[in-house]
């Protein structure tokens, strides 16, 4: 009895989810019928959770990597009993539906799906984010204890994870770091969309993976519940290593004429091929969006789920009695908060009037760190370089043996981006942070993207972020990176022009700015400006606002020069000259394009007052800037390998160049 309900529970998954494709005309439904008895071990055998509490801390996390396959999940959730209903199935890639063409971690109230932890599709990506899920698991782990965070990462993964370099970099990651809470069942079925595998991927991947240090099982038929459930324990059983089980399955499996090829991968496989497939397995043809009674009773988890949430509620509570010391860290980590404290740390002493930004965000994070226990990061083989480690030294190290809070991610800027989502997608992680020169943003565009996407809240950490990098020359130089990262929605780009503009970067942003943040920031020293009542310059805190009036004209101003980063210091003294001149000239340092536009339009006006010519200057290309000012100095071709005041002066990021574009509008 118990195998038929199974055999009927897994019929159903797959008619369900032809039903889903074919309603829709539109979809994927060769890994989900093919991989149906995969879904129904974890969902009904392995995995813990509770349908009724999605957000549960220590649930078992399950990510759909192969993420066109979207209908199996959305079956899975529906079956198991979360909160997504056949409606929302028969809603499957419908407009403002919970159920879009690929799993999305919708920021949107209104449009979660319950029971889907990222978003995926672009292939590769949920591999890593399952990477950094684990690792914010095991970190959590030590810091508060098993008893409130033991949990594992499973996926599903198809040959497109393996593929992609995004892949192999978290595959080898993960095996360093001797992450054994990871379970990928890896659908093996020899089918890509232009065809066989065979046509470009030929690879040993169980010699591959255990030469990463993974633990390798394989399972020779996937409708085999009992080798699989058996290959999944094994997996499971091994804390030592990452696993990856390896499934022989049939890509639309058991459809007559469409199975074993790709025709059943990317479209619907027609009113006529689902109607023989059910037929196939012996259910009826001319019912659609059926669940039996006894699969409907079988398959829903809630009733376990909750039992497993009050034994954990119960060592929760225990556990707050007997350490009470951690309960304030425990509710702000996950409430992605600091420490009481955190604003009286920032800014820091900088010691200096002449500092880089990297250097003044190093001092930043020391300052700070105390207040953020549980913010977690690293850079890609460049922490020296970019300055983004927490004090503590080697205590401090995320290693196989001490999950300490500075990562050392290797040269891996896409697998690092996958991961940093992942620890935000756990949660407990405040405010994760993955950090590299500004010119490799673009090996690692995809994460960057989707943690947009999903609006979640980590720190991209960019430094050495213009020509005046200098001798390292136009490989290392961004020009194009600003505006091509402006350019993504949801993503708040802030490039600070001093220390103290950098102080109040992180601190907005640890404070709780929605979405994620991509700093730039300056490999070069810059000066600290005298800031503040009385001073020349206005206080940092306009960073809040996106642009400020830095420094007024003196006199009714006649023009206006803008500035971001290192080019504030130009637009000073370009300013400077004007004032000689006698044209009274506001300077605005304007960091973020996004928290300026997010102001009211009285804000905006009484920055750049209708009738004032306005000039920027930036390092970089002048795409988007005709949006603010009314001309832009900018360099509009790649750098070129000299010392960095060379470099700025050959290419035109001068005070004299901007004065004259300023004097050129006036007139």
């Amino acid at each position: 009895m118990a195998d038929d309900i199974a055999q009927e529970s897994i019929d159903t998954i797959r008619a369900l989810c032809m039903d889903i494709v074919q309603n829709a005309n539109s979809g994927h439904p060769g890994l989900p019928l093919g991989m149906a008895p995969a879904a129904y071990v974890l969902f009904n055998r392995v995995m813990r959770y509770d349908p009724a509490d999605p957000d549960w801390p220590d649930r078992d996390r399950f990510i759909l990597s192969a993420g066109h396959g979207s209908a199996l999940i959305y079956a899975m959730l529906h079956l198991t009993g979360y909160a997504l209903t056949m409606d929302d199935l028969k809603a499957f890639r419908q407009w403002g539906s919970i159920t879009p063409g690929h799993p999305e971690r919708d920021p949107d109230p209104k449009r979660v799906t319950p029971g889907v932890e990222v978003t995926t599709g672009p292939l590769g990506q949920g591999f890593a984010n399952g990477v950094g899920m684990a690792m914010a698991e095991e970190f959590l782990r030590q810091r508060f204890g098993s008893e409130v965070q033991d949990h594992r990462t499973f996926a599903i993964v198809s040959d497109g994870e393996l593929e992609e370099g995004i892949g192999s970099e978290a595959a080898s990651l993960a095996g360093f770091l001797k992450l054994g809470k990871i379970t990928y069942l890896y659908d093996d079925n020899d089918i890509s969309l232009d065809g066989p595998t065979s046509l470009s991927f030929k690879e040993d991947v169980t010699k591959r993976f255990e030469a990463y240090g993974w633990h390798v099982e394989y399972v020779e038929d996937v409708n085999d519940l009992h080798a699989l459930e058996q290959a999944i324990d094994r997996a499971v059983a091994e804390e030592e290593r990452p696993s990856l089980v390896r499934i022989r399955s049939i890509i639309g499996y058991p459809a007559p004429n469409k199975q074993g090829t790709s025709a059943a991968h990317g479209a619907p496989l027609g009113e006529d091929e689902v109607r023989a497939t059910k037929e196939v397995m012996g259910m009826d043809p001319d019912k659609t969006f059926y669940v039996p009674e006894a699969v409907a009773e079988h398959m829903n988890m809630t009733a376990r789920g909750q039992e497993l949430k009050a034994d954990w509620q119960k060592r929760f509570d225990t556990w707050k009695i007997e350490k009470p010391e951690l309960v304030e860290e425990w509710d702000t980590a996950w409430a992605g908060k600091p420490l009481p404290g955190f604003d009286s740390s920032l800014p820091p002493d900088w010691g200096t009037d002449s500092i880089a930004t990297r250097v003044a965000g190093q001092k930043c994070m020391a300052a700070f760190s105390k207040y953020t226990p549980t913010m977690i990061g690293g850079a890609a083989d460049l922490s020296e370089s970019t300055k983004t480690e927490f004090p503590g030294g080697e205590s401090e190290h995320f290693s196989p043996t001490q999950p300490g809070r500075n990562v050392y991610f290797g040269v891996r800027e896409h697998g690092m981006g996958g991961a940093v989502n992942g620890m935000a997608a756990h949660g407990g992680i405040l405010r994760p942070y993955g950090s590299t020169f500004m010119q490799f943003s673009d090996y690692m565009r995809g994460a960057v993207r989707l943690s947009a996407l999903m609006e979640l809240p980590v720190a991209w950490v960019y430094t050495h972020d213009s020509i005046g990098l200098g001798e390292d020359g136009p490989t290392h130089q961004p020009v194009e990176h600003l505006a091509a990262l402006r350019a993504i929605p949801q993503l708040t780009v802030i490039r600070p022009c001093d220390a103290d503009e950098t102080a109040e970067a992180w601190r907005i942003t640890v404070n709780g700015l929605h979405g994620p943040a991509a700093f730039a920031l300056s490999r070069q020293n810059l000066p600290v400006y005298e800031r503040g009542e009385g001073k020349p310059f206005a206080s940092a805190a306009g960073l809040d606002r996106g642009a400020y009036v830095m420094r007024e004209a003196d006199g009714d101003p006649k023009a206006i020069v803008v500035g971001t980063g290192s080019e504030v210091e130009v637009a000073v003294a370009a300013a400077d000259r004007l004032q000689a001149d006698g044209i009274p000239t506001r300077v605005v340092s304007f960091p973020s394009w996004e928290l300026f536009e997010a102001q009211d339009q009285a804000y905006r006006d009484s920055v750049f007052p209708d009738g004032i010519p306005s000039v920027s200057v930036e390092a970089g290309i002048g795409q988007g800037w005709e949006r603010w000012v009314d001309a832009a100095v900018s360099v509009e071709r790649f750098g070129a390998s000299a010392p960095a005041a060379e470099v700025m002066e050959q290419l035109g990021i001068t005070p004299d160049n901007v004065a004259a574009k300023v004097k050129e509008l006036v007139e």
